[in-house]
């Protein structure tokens, strides 16, 4: 496109404002720019913007960042037309279609209706105006909305990483709106583990087994392969989220996961009773596709351990199980970190190691026990 002239505006006075006529451009529907005539309130004709002079100081930062070619054309599309026709389209190419379908419907349900503003004109206050809205309309986690702002700063990263704005990232100092907070994750304990594989018949006794014994992810657990297990260890090869494939989650995810003896037996006998398969995936459905785990959960699972007095948790809860269980045991955080496959230790630490209520005793058991204690117990005993 053709670069404009530097452009004064024409300012004049109407009522009691100064109001700018300037040259501006606008994105259509379907992608193509045209140039319009807009009009803008400068400033209310009083006090020390009484005289044109004054206004027309206001009126030059207002059309500065369009003279030196800072508001580029693209930055007045509209903030929907931009994530729906290139943010998600990125999106979908390129990241996991999981995280794709998520940013999606984070979009439609709860950012769309706010997405009549232009790019160029968002600014912090309009972001920190969104999310106390949202926050106002839904009964969202302090967790949820976190991850709603972290939506809105990618799509002006990535405006940025585009050259359609270039603007400093309008989300960056939003504030997260006070909201309730999400509740406690849960980590099924070995013993826990152990009195489900007891009670379950197969194959959910082994598929317990192997979420409990591997912390695979979900999606992995559903993509375990029999060509991928050669007796100590299953190597990490696919992912399956609803009916889609697709890579392991990370670069680390892809390392191989060690099986224990206990799983190690438990596998043999699932073989065994499917047939002696030498390849294929380990745990299939009756249709031959990967095997639905929240059904299974629903159907199975869930009626024998309620028969039994006990509470089902979610596939997730094994994952968090091996990190406490492995961390009840001594296991060395680091170590934890490569069997979960995480990129980062914090991840492991903050995010899957539980405290346990009988490891706090315990520890403060130890504290209560330890050498250098006792001789100021005997002082306050004194002293009683």
């Amino acid at each position: 496109m053709k670069r404009t002239r530097h452009q004064k505006g024409y300012l004049y006075k109407k009522g009691n404002l100064w109001l700018l006529r300037y040259y501006d451009f606008e994105v259509l529907p379907e992608g193509t720019i045209r140039r319009i005539q807009k009009a803008h309130k400068v400033a209310e004709a009083e006090g020390e913007y009484r005289t044109k002079k004054a206004a027309r100081g206001l009126a030059n930062d207002f059309l500065a960042p369009l003279n030196d070619r800072r508001a580029t054309p693209q930055s007045t599309m509209m903030l929907s037309h931009f994530v729906e026709n290139t943010y998600l389209p990125f999106i979908q190419t390129h990241k996991r279609i999981s995280t794709y379908h998520g940013y999606r419907n984070m979009w439609k349900g709860y950012l769309k209706p706010h997405g009549g503003v232009t790019l160029r004109d968002f600014t912090t206050v309009d972001g920190e105006r969104i999310l106390v809205s949202i926050a106002d309309a839904n009964d969202l986690t302090s967790t949820t909305l976190c991850h709603v702002k972290a939506f809105l700063s990618g799509v002006f990263r990535h405006a940025k990483r585009l050259g359609v704005i270039h603007s400093e990232n309008p989300i960056r100092d939003v504030l997260i709106p006070k909201a309730r907070t999400a509740a406690d994750t849960y980590a099924y304990l070995l013993e826990e583990i152990w009195q489900m594989i007891n009670i379950l018949p197969e194959p959910a006794a082994t598929i317990v087994a192997a979420a409990g014994f591997t912390g695979a992810r979900k999606g992995e657990l559903r993509g375990f392969l029999w060509e991928n297990y050669d007796g100590e260890q299953i190597f990490i090869s696919q992912s399956y989220w609803r009916g889609h494939v697709q890579q392991p989650k990370t670069k680390k995810s892809k390392a191989p996961v060690p099986v224990i003896a206990q799983l190690s037996e438990r596998l043999d006998l699932h073989r065994a009773l499917s047939g002696g398969p030498n390849e294929g995936l380990m745990f299939p459905s009756p249709e031959a596709k990967p095997i639905n785990l929240d059904a299974l959960a629903t159907d199975v699972i869930r009626p024998a351990l309620e028969r039994q007095g006990l509470q089902w948790h979610g596939w997730h809860a094994f994952r968090r199980g091996l990190a406490t269980n492995l961390h009840r045991l001594g296991v060395p955080d680091e170590i934890i970190q490569r069997i979960l496959r995480h990129s980062n230790i914090g991840v492991t630490q903050n995010c899957y190691i539980k405290t346990v209520d009988a490891d706090v005793v315990a520890a403060m058991r130890s504290l209560e026990n330890a050498p250098n204690m006792h001789p100021e117990s005997r002082r306050v005993s004194q002293m009683i």
